[in-house]
């Protein structure tokens, strides 16, 4: 589980006064404790959650890094970037768009579509397919040139 290792990280990170690595830590400790306790207290969320919150996570500091840099404000753009690479260390390895696009395409053979209609369909055997290992901007794209 990431929680677990989420804890060492954030000690050693204070021992080493790595204040990027402790910002990007206590963001996704954060995030996870936020997740923890809107399904209850009694319910341990699984990795598949963590994963999903680490990527939403990300999508959020790439969002305000492409703000800040249109309003030229270096200073808040490469924290947002160092948040982003802490994050990252904890997502399996992405997979890059020719990979994606391969998966795309057996999963629009197994499910039989044939036309944009079948979107929907095919995205959501896509993104189980591809879970952490791919935005989902990305899957989107390629599933609609796919099926147009």
């Amino acid at each position: 589980m990431i929680s677990t290792t989420i804890d060492q990280e954030i000690k050693k990170a204070m021992l080493a006064k790595d204040n990027a690595q402790l910002r990007g830590l206590r963001a996704i400790k954060a995030a996870l404790l936020l997740a923890k306790t809107e399904k209850g207290s009694s319910e341990e969320i699984t990795e598949e959650t963590e994963l999903k919150i680490l990527q939403k996570l990300i999508k959020q500091r790439r969002e305000s890094a492409d703000i800040y840099r249109q309003q030229n404000r270096e200073d808040l753009y490469q924290v947002e970037e160092e948040e982003i690479a802490v994050i990252n260390q904890f997502l399996p390895k992405q997979l890059d768009r020719a990979e994606v696009a391969a998966i795309i395409e057996t999963v629009i053979k197994q499910s039989g579509a044939t036309s944009v209609k079948d979107m929907g369909k095919v995205m959501g055997m896509a993104n189980k397919e591809l879970a952490g290992k791919a935005d989902g901007k990305l899957i989107a794209e390629i599933v609609k040139e796919k099926l147009a």
